[in-house]
């Protein structure tokens, strides 16, 4: 007679985990944290107001998840994200989010479309104001809403796990999307309105992909001439 396969008692949840891991994975994509920056445990648990236990716990899950660099001898770093790594994050965000854009016009209702256009009046006024912060969320929760109308369950799921990040790799190249980005979002709310789905997919290929050409822009004007020749200095003639 085979013996009953054993069953591990399910683990109780760790709110204070949980809670810190989500103030931590926050503080990073507002830049609060910045990247690159050390990660002192003692610290970041007498900011929090608890003990290191849970953040050690979770710095170790932002590892996992791509947030936070571990560094033997060194201790924990947040991570700095490399442009390719970027580039990639944006392609996939890019296809995710036109077949969502293409499915809400499909789907959409009058209030839905409502809800949009308030999302989108309010990501104005926040440009305007200068509240970058502000006009991130208002595009975080403008995308989201759209997928979120495109009925598709899975789709949601996928787009929700980039979403994030998309913020954090996002607010650095808000200011120089501007207010252009918000005019592109107003087009795209038409046609969704309108119910095209061809071109509300093609409206959001467009947008995305000029968010993800002005990163690139963004990365270049930031980046050190290290190529560039130095100027050559003046040759001092010989006293004769």
């Amino acid at each position: 007679m085979s013996s009953p396969t054993l069953i591990r008692p399910l683990q109780r949840p760790a709110p204070l985990r949980e809670s810190v891991h989500e103030a931590l994975t926050e503080m990073i994509i507002a830049g609060t944290l910045q990247p690159g920056q050390h990660l002192v445990e003692v610290e970041l648990a007498g900011q929090l107001g608890v003990s290191r236990q849970p953040v050690r716990e979770a710095l170790q899950r932002l590892h996992n998840e791509g947030w936070v660099d571990l560094r033997p001898g060194y201790g924990a770093m947040v991570h700095v994200p490399a442009e390719e790594e970027v580039d990639q994050l944006l392609a996939v965000r890019a296809a995710l989010e036109s077949e969502s854009a293409s499915l809400a016009a499909a789907h959409a209702t009058k209030e839905q479309v409502a809800e949009l256009n308030e999302l989108c009046r309010t990501g104005k006024a926040a440009m305007s104001a200068g509240d970058i912060d502000a006009a991130v969320q208002a595009n975080s929760d403008l995308h989201r809403r759209i997928t979120e109308m495109s009925g598709n369950k899975f789709l949601m799921d996928f787009a929700a796990q980039v979403d994030r990040r998309v913020r954090w790799y996002y607010t650095p190249v808000a200011p120089a999307r501007g207010q252009e980005s918000w005019r592109e979002h107003a087009r795209l709310i038409k046609a969704i309105g309108q119910g095209d789905s061809e071109l509300a997919a093609q409206i959001m290929r467009e947008h995305t992909e000029r968010t993800r050409t002005t990163y690139h822009r963004t990365v270049a004007e930031g980046r050190p001439e290290a190529d560039s020749p130095e100027p050559e200095k003046p040759r001092r003639r010989r006293s004769r």
